[in-house]
């Protein structure tokens, strides 16, 4: 893998372009962005609520974020761009998606950092969040990774007062089974959601 791959000239481009605007209409405060690391391997994950989620998620690091993304968007008219920023595509009507899997464990590999949404689709319910899939703790244990768990709260409205994204102390999951990780994985994410949601009561 190259250097290019792993930390594309566009992803620079864009990211130093919107960082200002996105972080001045919408004001998310970032709790514990310390505990993202500052290099090596890393698998993001979190909860999906909104599909500029993983703008915020990039706002968070200086490091590049390859993030997973649907395929149709890669096969869309703005395929370029999603291609030229390095995310990886998912193919969310398929059951499983062995060549996301595979390039993801090959990024992490190369001390790349992945973001991925186990919920797999944007949460339209009133449940807290939805089932998680199993994609980012196989590719922890594959690529012998860290999880750092994170949640967003709040609305992406111009100078939002409740935007917030908080990350969670990192999740070793090596030792345990795929099944063993993603419910400590759910369990972990729920439980920042509850912290954030007592946060907003205390504020109100």
């Amino acid at each position: 893998m190259t250097n290019r791959q792993k930390n594309p000239l566009l992803y620079k481009i864009i990211r130093t372009i919107f960082y200002v605007p996105f972080m001045a209409v919408y004001r998310p405060r970032i709790v514990n962005q310390s505990l993202i690391p500052k290099e090596g391997r890393a698998v993001l994950a979190g909860n999906h609520k909104h599909a500029l989620d993983p703008i915020l998620v990039d706002c968070c690091t200086n490091r590049t974020v390859h993030t997973l993304a649907k395929k149709d968007l890669h096969d869309g008219i703005f395929g370029w761009l999603f291609r030229g920023v390095g995310t990886i595509p998912v193919d969310l009507h398929a059951a499983h998606n062995p060549a996301a899997l595979d390039q993801s464990v090959a990024y992490l590999k190369n001390d790349c950092m992945i973001n991925v949404s186990p919920e797999a689709k944007r949460n339209y319910t009133d449940e807290i969040l939805l089932p998680f899939k199993y994609g980012a703790v196989v590719m922890a244990k594959r690529a012998q990774s860290r999880i750092i768990p994170y949640a967003i709260t709040g609305d992406y409205r111009i100078r939002s007062r409740n935007l917030r994204i908080r990350f969670g102390e990192p999740l070793d999951v090596g030792n345990l089974t795929v099944e063993e990780a993603n419910t400590l994985l759910y369990n972990t994410v729920k439980e920042l959601l509850i912290q954030e949601a007592k946060h907003a009561d205390r504020t109100d």
